[in-house]
């Protein structure tokens, strides 16, 4: 027998599920409905299979092809125009010359189609009409049958005062063909509407089969989360769910589940998914192939789709979420959320109960969201952060998202300039890399490939380069799931935020420049890279002072680049060093804050026991420093700053010194002593390099471990601030806990509070208009200032919904009282 599977609806209840799917591919565990409806026909020995089509045809073709890779013989009718289930079928009459079956293809179900057959056959039924008894007949057509089965009355989605029976139809039948010859082909014509009324006024047998087993009809939201869960619930019988690793736990090939993750069934787990340490998940749940549930998130009771990334420490609660999302790290989705596919999701965004968000949307970070969200702007219209282009590896940031970011940038260029591209030395920003290396070219700009060096390795040759630019790719190292792409321009410097702007304009309206055969850019390594950096770092420091101090120091590499460059540079400055984690490893990219401050902790005993001169990290980068001295100490970072602004300042015999707004006032303190100046910039690496640019700048700080020597090139660079200290301490003869006792007292504190993007701008407003009498420079946020040595920074964060603010008082206590009070007062301003 064959078997007509029905399979053009368009499924608008199901929405937004469907707006990129055809009804009967919206999955149900591990496989689209369309596909347990086959498995039916094929357990009751049914292969010969016509599916009709209308919505979305090819998506089914695709992914069914013949059908022979199920063992069926799978043929297709599509309509132009809906027909109708009965006009449908109509169209497929040339295939169908004996008994058949027509099922829906959008049912979840296990009637047992051999028994209706069998009793259409006893019955010598035209038509017969399975049958099933439901609590709720309103959303369905309810039948009436006699004593003998024969049906006696239709009635189409009655209201319950009209409701005489339980009993519906289920959308499956066994029909004689010569019935297909009662209506015209090409025009709309429906069975419960149209057909079967017209076999009941010609008197024509027509029987009904009321069925047992289970049977649902997919037809809307909540029956669709009804039907996954009693899948899971084995309240349907279906074909195997994969391997069941533990009671109402099934699992496909590739599932990894951290030791201390707790996941309690009914819980299907799709092929490569991957559950993380302390997640919680409770059943009926089902997560699709290749998703990722990161730490400590809780899922309860939720269908996550295929590819779908969810951050840590989220909550989904009675949620459904499409293909392709990207849930950041404590967003909560309420009972009945419905995330659209490719869908991105911001930090602490809120979804709340029933909200329905479209595919292609992006939640902002710390959004509340309380009413659905069908039309807007589709994803992101931001690309640069404060680290760059920045995103989950394999999930925001992709090789095709990587190609296409590369030719934004080089249609940003004039044509045949050259960018370097550079990188660190784990995978992930391999692969995003060379994804880049593949964009720039098309757009007509030559890549010169550094490989992997540090970053101030990379911006030393992209200034020194006629570059007109420069890309470096790094694994964050805030977050091992993280990459950060950042961008140079031809000084090598971070690139401003209208250059920032002109990639977004390109990347977002699509306009690449594509570039004829012969005027597409060449890909070479660059020339020389380490010498010519070297030979450069040498010529700028007082070399002959360090190598007379012969100074013995302890310098921790972080497994990192920079060791190939800067211990060759300390043996030529005669410098006896204690060298920790030189040899390079991809897996140290990126560790643990933990981890990182026992590393300190394990610098300064080695300091300490070996009796060296000062102990110094370098990030992975090598941009920034951490320092301890003879004694072990680690040294903060605003005094290390002080320190050497005092010496640049005493050797310069004056000069300038940057620091962003974020620092205490005793560099304007130090200056005055030394006869130089201080200049305040936003807290932003990029204006603290703009800054660097000016004529008569020594130095600049970030406070933060961050030091611009501009005589070298005007970009943070550790290695040369390693080798300023050495040369500085030398003049000096003093330990370096003697000059870091010699740094005025200052006070400082820092606190947070959160803000919703939306009532950021008020917020601002109402500080302005309260302090207008106290406001200080505005240079970046709002300064107030409330005595000669007593202030507040008020500093919105570019990349997340909150505030920094910053405080300096006379004593630690005063600074940290006065955190406290303007965090209550930024709370309060937001009601």
């Amino acid at each position: 027998m064959k078997a007509v599977v029905m399979a053009g609806g368009a499924g608008s209840r199901l929405r937004p599920l469907t707006i990129n799917r055809p009804k009967p591919m919206v999955p149900l565990a591990n496989k689209p409905v369309i596909g347990h409806i086959l498995d039916l026909l094929k357990r009751h020995g049914i292969t010969e299979v016509i599916i009709t089509l209308q919505y979305m045809a090819e998506d089914i073709q695709d992914y069914l092809g013949d059908g022979s890779h199920l063992g069926m013989y799978i043929e297709y009718s599509v309509e132009e125009t809906p027909l109708g289930t009965a006009g449908s079928v109509k169209q497929a009459q040339d295939l169908l010359n004996d008994t058949f079956l027509v099922i829906s293809g959008d049912s979840m179900t296990d009637v047992d189609l051999n028994a209706v057959i069998e009793y259409h056959k006893a019955k010598r039924s035209k038509a017969t009409l399975t049958l099933y008894r439901v609590p709720n007949p309103l959303e369905y057509g309810v039948i009436i049958v006699n004593e003998e089965g024969r049906i006696q009355q239709f009635l189409e989605k009655p209201s319950w005062g009209e409701v005489i029976s339980d009993t519906v139809n289920t959308g499956i039948y066994v029909l004689e063909p010569e019935i297909l010859d009662l209506f015209e082909a090409g025009h709309p014509f429906d069975f419960s509407k149209d057909l079967f009324p017209l076999l009941m006024a010609n008197n024509e047998p027509m029987y009904g089969y009321i069925a047992d087993g289970y049977w649902c009809d997919v037809g809307n939201l909540a029956e669709y989360m009804r039907a996954s869960q009693d899948l899971l619930n084995r309240k349907v019988q279906a074909a195997d769910l994969g391997e069941q690793i533990r009671p109402g736990v099934w699992c496909e090939e590739g599932v990894e589940i951290a030791p201390d993750a707790q996941v309690y069934g009914p819980v299907f787990l799709g092929k490569g998914t991957k559950i993380k340490s302390s997640v919680i998940i409770h059943g009926p749940t089902v997560i699709r192939d290749y998703t990722v549930i990161d730490n400590n998130a809780h899922v309860d009771r939720s269908i996550v789709w295929r590819n779908c990334y969810i951050g840590e420490g989220v909550e989904l609660r009675g949620a459904i979420v499409g293909r392709q999302c990207n849930l950041k790290r404590k967003v909560v989705v309420f009972e009945g959320g419905i995330i659209g596919d490719s869908s991105v999701i911001g930090e602490n965004a809120v979804i709340h109960p029933g909200v329905k968000i479209w595919p292609n949307k992006e939640v902002e970070a710390g959004a509340t969201v309380k009413n659905s969200i069908i039309w807007g702007a589709q994803g992101r219209r931001v690309l640069f952060g404060r680290y760059g282009v920045t995103g989950l590896v394999n999930v925001d940031l992709t090789p095709e998202f990587a190609a296409r970011l590369g030719a934004a940038f080089a249609a940003t260029l004039p044509l045949g300039s050259n960018v370097t591209i550079n990188r660190d030395e784990h995978r992930s920003p391999r692969m995003l890399k060379r994804g880049m290396i593949s964009g720039l070219p098309s757009a007509g700009v030559n890549v010169l490939d550094t490989l992997a060096m540090p970053i101030p390795v990379a911006r030393y040759i992209t200034r020194s380069s006629d570059a007109s630019g420069g890309v470096h790719v790094r694994l964050s190292p805030y977050d091992s799931r993280v990459v950060d792409i950042r961008f140079f321009d031809s000084r090598g410097q971070d690139l401003s935020k209208n250059a920032e702007r002109n990639i977004e304009s390109v990347y977002f309206r699509e306009d690449f420049r594509r570039v004829y055969l012969n005027e597409i850019g060449t890909i070479s390594y660059a020339a020389n890279v380490a010498e010519r950096y070297s030979d450069a770092f040498l010529a700028v420091v007082d070399v002959e002072t360090i190598r007379n101090s012969s100074p013995y120091i302890v310098v921790d590499f972080a497994n990192a680049s920079s060791s190939q460059i800067l211990a060759p540079l300390l043996t030529k400055l005669n410098c006896a060093t204690v060298a920790l984690n030189q040899a390079v490893d991809e897996t140290k990219m990126s560790i643990p804050p933990e981890d990182f401050q026992r590393a300190l902790v394990g610098l300064g005993k080695i300091v300490s026991v070996l009796d060296t001169a000062l102990g110094v990290r370098l990030d992975v980068g090598g941009e920034r420093i951490f320092v301890v001295d003879e004694n072990g100490r680690q040294i903060p970072q605003i005094s290390l700053a002080a320190a050497l602004a005092t010496m640049a300042l005493q050797y310069q015999e004056g000069g300038i010194i940057a620091v962003p707004v974020t620092m205490p006032s005793i560099f304007e303190d130090i200056a005055q002593r030394y006869g130089g100046q201080v200049i305040r910039t936003k807290a932003d690496p990029q204006a603290l390099m703009t800054a660097a640019n000016r004529k008569g700048v020594i130095m600049a700080a970030d406070g933060n471990g961050g030091f611009i020597w501009p005589q070298f090139q005007p970009v943070v660079d550790g290695m040369m601030t390693l080798a300023k200290m050495l040369e500085f301490r030398a003049k000096q003869n003093k330990p370096l806990s003697t000059l870091i006792a010699e740094v005025p007292e200052y006070h400082i504190a820092v606190g947070e509070v959160a803000c919703p993007w939306e009532t950021k701008g008020s917020v601002m407003r109402l500080l302005n208009q309260q302090y207008k009498d106290h406001l200080g420079q505005q240079i970046d946020g709002i300064h107030i200032d409330l005595s000669d040595r007593e202030w507040v920074l008020v500093l919105p964060d570019p990349d997340s919904p909150l505030f920094h603010i910053h405080a300096q008082s006379s004593t630690q206590s005063g600074a940290q009282d006065l955190i406290d009070k303007y965090v209550r007062i930024v709370q309060g301003l937001q009601n």
